[in-house]
């Protein structure tokens, strides 16, 4: 299949009404802030500021009282907790975060975080029985638990307490437990919906501490739930939270406290990473940091993530990190291998199908999705990629705006023994039996749906502007839009007909770019990541969409464009 072109989008020109009143600021600026919903000083300057939005009371969140009595009186009685994760990164991180805090409150407390290839995700009544076994009395899910229905009974069967937090979309009926923390379930009053697991175990501290001072319980001088932050933000951008309201402050708050971080796991894996601890950003965590905290749960057990994150022990979180670091390689070479041999198998059986199909006895069932996702990057094709087992298959899905992948498999469901996601990304488990009816039907559902769309990416700028119109004092502000991510995209701009005065290929195979562009009164370099394919057939004048930094290179500085892609002048949008 051809590389796919790409549609550009640019935002629409800001009302002159909301251009005066912005008026303080840049235009170029103006237009951004528009662009992210902003047309007043005050509401421009909450943003940028990344104030705490009002309204953020814990105590607005439908369950929260009865789920910090009950903590309370364990913490009280000396009664052991379970805090019972997700081997993710937002898992592992709001495990971490429950542990060290109840621990630091008086209580006997321990982590659980189920393993990806025994036991699967979320909830299971053999880790509940054994929790049992092992004394627990009572359980705190985070980041799990919402449409757990069977094994709430059967904790509920073995005299176990079950508190659920959890921020995944809940079915009509919930589970029968002592306490639900969701913010989306039916009538929670809560505004901020979109709390990762990590935030809603943030929300749950800040409540039980003042519930335990409320009641003269001792509780540390000084103690605060803010000294955990740095571990909502590690959480938050890594499960793709959108870094917006409450989520933004939260971030912000927690890159401060990275960037001085006391917390040797997170300083050991900074360190092992590469990345300057002091200029830390939500894309170093996003790119970076959460892979790496991914990557133990992905290729075997996520207890090595949690441990780096809890331990005091200098050797220990040393050792650990290399540990992640060499998973992480190990990940990456995994993926590259099955990502090859998935697009191989997925255009031998049909090079024009309209949904990109792979299974094999030997995908890594931890990797599988991400694998999907960089099919789906690359072609533009709601892709499946799946760990074929003797028995059943498990899979996991990734889309295009195009086409709901989760509706899809919800019109296959009598076939399917389980299946969930969203929009964008899902996963199931099917017999092998019945694979195949599920692909042709799916398949089909793709052709009905997506056969004469125009399949291709929309990239979206907010401004274009001659490139001698872009200040260096912009940065200042442009760094006041961080914490930059899902929902709260980089600032993007397009400048046009620019000469190529020179390129050349870097990286170690070649895959990167390295260009200097002119419009005849200033000259930039740029960078572009993973398009070196451009060395063979760069025009001699190029539209660039960009993003606009401060490059640092062994101790110099300099301003580049951080190209996101590059057109031949005057081709249409």
């Amino acid at each position: 299949m051809p590389r796919i072109k790409k549609r550009w989008q640019i935002a629409p020109l800001l009302p002159p009404e909301v251009k005066e009143r912005l008026e303080s600021y840049p235009e170029p600026i103006r237009q951004i802030l528009y662009n992210r919903g902003h047309s007043s000083p005050e509401s421009a300057e909450q943003f940028l500021n990344a104030k705490l939005p009002s309204g953020t009371d814990p105590f607005k969140l439908i369950g929260v009282n009865e789920a910090v009595t009950r903590i309370g009186k364990a913490i009280c009685d000396g009664e052991p907790i379970a805090i019972y994760g997700d081997y993710d990164a937002d898992g592992v991180t709001a495990t971490a975060l429950l542990v060290q805090a109840i621990d630091r409150l008086g209580g006997k407390v321990q982590g659980y975080i189920p393993n990806r290839f025994d036991e699967g995700y979320g909830l299971n009544n053999d880790a509940l029985a054994s929790l049992k076994d092992k004394g627990i009395k009572l359980v705190v899910t985070v980041d799990c638990g919402i449409r757990s229905l069977e094994e709430a009974r059967f904790a509920r069967k073995v005299n176990l307490d079950l508190i659920i937090t959890d921020h995944h979309h809940p079915a009509e009926e919930l589970p029968d437990t002592l306490a639900i923390i969701n913010p989306k379930q039916d009538g929670d009053p809560y505004p901020e919906k979109d709390l990762a697991g990590v935030g809603l175990a943030y929300k749950l501290l800040q409540a039980l501490i003042t519930y335990l001072q409320q009641n003269n319980f001792p509780v540390p001088p000084g103690f605060s739930a803010n000294e955990f932050v740095d571990l909502v933000a590690l959480g938050t951008v890594a499960d793709l939270a959108p870094l917006v309201g409450e989520n933004r402050y939260l971030v912000r708050q927690g890159l401060k406290s990275i960037r001085l971080t006391e917390r040797q796991g997170i300083h050991s894996l900074v360190s092992i990473a590469g990345i300057n601890p002091r200029q830390i950003s939500a894309g170093d965590i996003g790119f970076v940091l959460g892979p790496r905290l991914n990557a133990a749960g992905r290729l075997d057990s996520a207890l090595a993530a949690f441990e780096l994150l809890t331990t005091l022990d200098v050797m220990q979180a040393g050792r650990l990190a290399q540990q992640l670091e060499n998973q992480n390689r190990e990940r990456q070479r995994i993926m590259r291998e099955i990502q090859l041999v998935a697009e191989e198998i997925s255009f031998s059986t049909n090079p024009n199908s309209l949904l990109l199909f792979a299974a094999h006895p030997d995908f890594n069932p931890g990797v599988v999705g991400l694998a999907a996702s960089r099919l789906t990057e690359q072609f533009y094709r709601p892709s499946i990629v799946a760990h074929l087992g003797e028995a059943t298959t498990r899979g996991s899905c990734r889309s295009i705006p195009e086409f709901h992948i989760t509706e899809a498999l919800d019109s296959c469901k009598e076939l399917l023994e389980h299946h969930g996601g969203h929009a964008a990304a899902a996963g199931f488990t099917v017999r092998n039996e019945n694979l195949f009816k599920v692909i042709d039907k799916l398949t089909t559902i793709a052709e009905e749906r997506l056969t004469g769309v125009d399949l291709q990416p929309v990239l979206h700028a907010d401004v274009e502007l001659p490139l001698s119109e872009l200040k260096p004092d912009f940065l200042n502000y442009l760094e006041l839009l961080q914490p930059t991510g899902y929902g709260n995209p980089m600032a993007m701009f397009v400048s046009r007909n620019l000469r190529v005065k020179n390129f050349r290929l870097i990286g170690k195979e070649g895959e990167h770019l390295k260009i200097i562009v002119s419009d005849g009164q200033i000259t930039y370099d740029a960078i572009a990541f993973q398009q070196g394919f451009w060395h063979t057939e760069m025009p001699s004048f190029v539209d660039l969409m960009y993003s606009y930094e401060l490059n640092e290179f062994n101790g110099r500085e300099s301003l580049q464009l951080r190209v996101r892609d590059l057109k031949a002048a005057g081709t249409q949008d």
